[in-house]
């Protein structure tokens, strides 16, 4: 639905991550962040390997991920960005992500793709519950 809550916070989903979960780009490391975010809670899984580093690729299927769609994802909070903007070739997004059990709290690394897209690199985190 257009209307429906996007899960990162960020407005209606249609017009929040939702572009981007149907093919677009992410314009910062930040708004692709973001929807990684809300892919997760979407249990979006093509999306969530297509934004991953080639050498995250090679290493995650589907299968691998499904334990992080069942965690039930219920908020997002982000807490610091570093650089990740239209002209830069790397960022950092320190975020909180709230799920039914306890939550995760991350230093996300993106960096630019050959082609100009955002990929996310890797993160330092640690999880509580």
């Amino acid at each position: 639905m257009r209307d429906d809550p996007c899960p990162c916070g960020g407005g209606a989903y249609a017009a929040c991550c939702g572009p981007y979960h149907a093919g677009g780009e992410a314009p910062t490391a930040e708004a692709l962040m973001r929807s990684r975010y809300s892919a997760f809670a979407r249990a979006d899984a093509s999306y969530l390997i297509r934004t991953s580093h080639p050498h995250l690729r090679a290493r995650t299927s589907v299968r691998d991920l499904q334990p992080s769609f069942a965690a039930g994802w219920c908020g997002l909070e982000i807490l610091a960005v570093v650089d990740g903007g239209p002209g830069d070739r790397t960022g950092e997004v320190h975020f909180r992500a709230r799920h039914r059990t306890g939550m995760l709290e991350e230093r996300s690394r993106f960096v630019r793709a050959t082609d100009g897209a955002w990929l996310y690199r890797d993160g330092l985190g640690t999880v509580s519950g």
